[in-house]
């Protein structure tokens, strides 16, 4: 099977591997890094479980092979987490209940943060068409609005946004 090397930052970390030609990014991650926060759902890329972000711009990690991120600088849930640029997100998505489940939060919030950071004043219409890709079984998406429009109220009120 034809190899290729690839140069990426995931979460912060430079790394150089050797992948193949035909392996997804979020098979690159979940198997060679070990972040399996991320989940494979549909493998068609039309779930978002596996959505993370690549260069800032949420991606379907099931769609993107490994070697287009050459160059690249991917975030995964955890590293999301770990940095707590999305604390706020996380912690307004448990207070409104909106991660039942969980099998789709690491892919919601991760397209909640691309929303949150482009779009500061988005209003529950935007919301919801921003998410809209990402499917969710248990939550029925009301709590997850509410969640979304919390956070982004909650950063325009502290200043937070431009």
């Amino acid at each position: 099977m034809e190899q290729h090397e690839i140069s990426v930052i995931v979460n912060g970390q430079k790394l150089r591997r050797r992948v193949s030609a035909r392996q997804h990014l979020i098979d690159f991650l979940r198997n060679e890094l070990s972040l399996t926060g991320s989940h494979l759902g549909c493998e068609h890329g039309v779930c978002g479980a596996c959505t993370i972000q690549v260069n800032g711009t949420a991606v379907r990690g099931c769609l993107m092979l490994a070697v287009q991120a050459d160059g690249a600088k991917v975030e995964t849930i955890e590293g999301l987490s770990d940095s707590g640029a999305i604390a706020d997100l996380q912690e307004a998505f448990h207070q409104y209940n909106a991660l039942q489940c969980g099998f789709c939060t690491p892919g919601m919030l991760a397209t909640a943060a691309e929303l949150v950071e482009l779009h500061p004043h988005a209003d529950r219409e935007e919301i919801r068409a921003h998410i809209s890709g990402n499917y969710c079984r248990c939550t029925g998406y009301h709590a997850i609005v509410d969640a979304i429009a919390f956070v982004l109220e909650t950063r325009r009120n502290k200043g937070g946004a431009a």
